[in-house]
This record gives C-alpha cells, sequence and structure tokens, in this order.
C-alpha cells in the first residue's frame, strides 16, 4: 500500500511538471521588495519575490523557474556587500538583474538575454549586498534606474551564514 502511494504522489508530480507549471518543492521564504525614486520618494513599483539566503538557494536562482509574472521576481541577500558576479545558468527567459547596495541605493542594473544556443551565460557583475532579478526591462517600464532605491523588509535583510567565511 505504501508504494501504492508513493507512487501516485510521484504519478501527481510528473503530470503537473510536464503541464508546465513549476512545482515549489521546499519552504521558499517569500516576501515584497518596493522600488523607490530618490529624486522624489514616489513608489516606483513593488515586486513579489522568492528570498535567496543561503549559498544554495543563489546558486541555483531562478534556474527552477520557467518564467516570472509581470511582478514577480527573486532577491538573493549575500552575507556582506561586495562585487558579485551573476550568470544565466539554465535560464529560459531573460531577466533584469538590479545590484543593490546594504543601503538600499541601486548600484547597477543589467538586461540580461538569454545566451545563444550552446554559448556560456556573460558574467553579469554589480557591487551590493543585495540584488533582485525581475522580469526583462521591468526598470525601463516601471522607470527604475540607478540610485533609486530598494526598500527590503528587516527579516529580509541577512543572509543564513553556510561557511565560516559567510558569519
Amino acid at each position: 500500500m505504501r508504494n501504492r502511494s508513493l507512487l501516485a504522489v510521484l504519478l501527481v508530480l510528473a503530470v503537473v511538471a510536464g503541464a508546465g507549471a513549476y512545482v515549489v518543492l521546499d519552504d521558499t521564504e517569500q516576501t515584497t521588495v518596493t522600488f523607490v525614486d530618490s529624486e522624489n520618494d514616489t513608489e516606483l513599483a513593488t515586486v513579489a519575490v522568492d528570498v535567496s539566503d543561503t549559498w544554495d538557494e543563489r546558486y541555483t536562482g531562478l534556474s527552477n523557474h520557467k518564467a516570472l509574472g509581470p511582478d514577480e521576481g527573486m532577491l538573493f541577500v549575500h552575507p556582506r556587500e561586495a562585487t558579485h558576479g551573476y550568470v544565466m545558468r539554465d535560464m529560459a527567459f531573460p531577466i533584469d538583474i538590479v545590484f543593490v547596495a546594504e543601503n538600499g541605493t541601486i548600484t547597477t542594473i543589467h538586461h540580461a538575454e538569454v545566451p545563444p544556443e550552446g554559448e556560456e551565460s556573460p558574467t553579469y557583475e554589480g557591487y551590493g549586498k543585495y540584488v533582485v532579478e525581475i522580469p526583462y526591462e521591468y526598470t525601463v517600464k516601471h522607470g527604475i534606474t540607478v540610485g533609486d532605491r530598494v526598500v527590503i523588509p528587516e527579516e529580509n535583510r541577512t543572509a543564513v551564514p553556510t561557511t565560516e567565511a559567510d558569519a
């Protein structure tokens, strides 16, 4: 009986995956981040994000996703502010990669397209403690530019140490 139950669960997962749905098999934390204009403090956009605050989550990134909704993304939280490099490993859709300093200021924006078949992704570098990945040209559509700010909830500002170097 137990084997039948396991088989039924696996069959359901296979059907859902085959239908093109994204199945969350872990308890990924979610929050919202808000983009704010640096000149007049007006809200430019609010995005629902999955929080990637461990090394494994940062490494995987959006690789498991088939697409992002119009106001969806991922927030990467690093242990410290530094220059970080991002690649589009196993990505099937283009994105904007927004680097954010510890104080919330946007330092760099990249419009990252999917690399041509058979080619490796370039490395997109920027300085910050946080990175927000959002739909391609989202920043253009919402008037988000370098120097604007990203408001990140306090409880999502700290990376989970996974090595002694992260502590």
